[in-house]
């Protein structure tokens, strides 16, 4: 009651009411999704492969690998494989691995590892393998539910500009957009960029306490699901060249390339940096532009004219 009558209150913005009560439930349901996906990833590869086919787990190149785990349904096992000849196993398994440059040599080498496997020598049709095959399946079925959660959300999203405007910018695409989104509803509402950093948690504040305060740090009070979706594309953003967010992260890790807490504190500048140009895309409703190369009188292109037009 006396913060009301000091006037010291927030507006509420209802999700449903503003319309993206939707997105928050897709944005939501996709996060837990992907965290049961990675955890079944982790037991995959941790216990099931460690124990009856430890060879296989370099051929794992990418969380998206779905030959990997058609190949684990049809051959959970070395015995598995050992049991046809060469000639049988690489026709078998043909259509499982799917589309690879070096097909033949890629199976003949899997079955090389077979043959001295270092995994546990069980069964093929064995409980413990019918057990391994059911955690493979739960990571496929997941990983269907990924996709039509993201088929879904890029229908959802087909017609919003907005949506599309916040994928121009370097590492965001269409999952961390619709998160900013969904968290962030309509930024219009912020009228100036220190507001909706601070909704996001990125302002910072100082405790303190009688006479002895704080040094000031990010104040985290506002949406951690925010920072952490700038926090991802900020770290896709400084692996890509040319432009003005790797721009910044090798600036301020100039002094110690090696430091981990001076890459860490980069990292969260350059999250900062892309909330507020996220917020000012959607506010000016304009495209993110990066670096544009013009020629120098005398000179050619260079680093410097590429950086003096970059946006900031």
């Amino acid at each position: 009651m006396y913060l009301l009558t000091q006037g010291m209150t927030h507006p509420f913005h209802d999700p449903l009411r503003e319309g993206y009560f939707d997105l928050q439930e897709i944005s939501n349901t996709y996060q837990q999704i992907a965290r049961a996906r990675t955890r079944c990833q982790h037991s995959l590869v941790n216990h099931y492969l460690a124990l009856y086919f430890p060879e296989m787990e370099r051929y794992l190149s990418a969380s998206r690998a779905h030959w990997f785990c058609h190949f684990l349904l049809a051959f959970p096992t070395p015995a598995s494989i050992t049991a046809l000849t060469r000639e049988a196993f690489v026709e078998a398994a043909w259509e499982s691995v799917g589309r690879k440059i070096a097909k033949q040599q890629f199976l003949e080498s899997i079955y090389e590892a077979a043959q001295t496997s270092m995994g546990l020598p069980v069964v093929p049709d064995s409980p413990a393998v019918h057990t391994f095959q059911l955690q493979v399946k739960q990571y496929l079925s997941l990983t269907e539910q990924r996709q039509a959660l993201e088929a879904m959300a890029t229908t959802c999203m087909r017609d919003n500009k907005d949506f599309a405007r916040l994928q121009t910018l370097p590492g965001v695409g269409p999952i961390i957009a619709l998160m900013i989104l969904a968290e962030s509803g309509d930024l219009r509402r912020f009228s100036h960029h220190r507001q909706y950093l601070k909704f996001c948690g990125f302002n910072l504040a100082a405790s303190q306490s009688g006479n002895t305060c704080s040094r000031y740090r990010l104040a985290k009070r506002g949406n951690a699901r925010l920072r952490y979706a700038y926090w991802l594309a900020a770290t896709v953003a400084v692996r890509m060249r040319d432009n003005s967010f790797r721009t910044k992260f090798d600036r301020y890790i100039g002094k110690d390339p090696t430091d981990g807490d001076l890459k860490r504190k980069a990292l969260t500048a350059v999250a900062v940096k892309m909330a507020r140009v996220a917020h000012s895309l959607i506010k000016h409703e304009v495209d993110y532009r990066g670096y544009h190369e013009y020629c120098i009188p005398g000179g050619g292109t260079s680093l410097q004219s590429r950086r003096a037009a970059r946006t900031s």
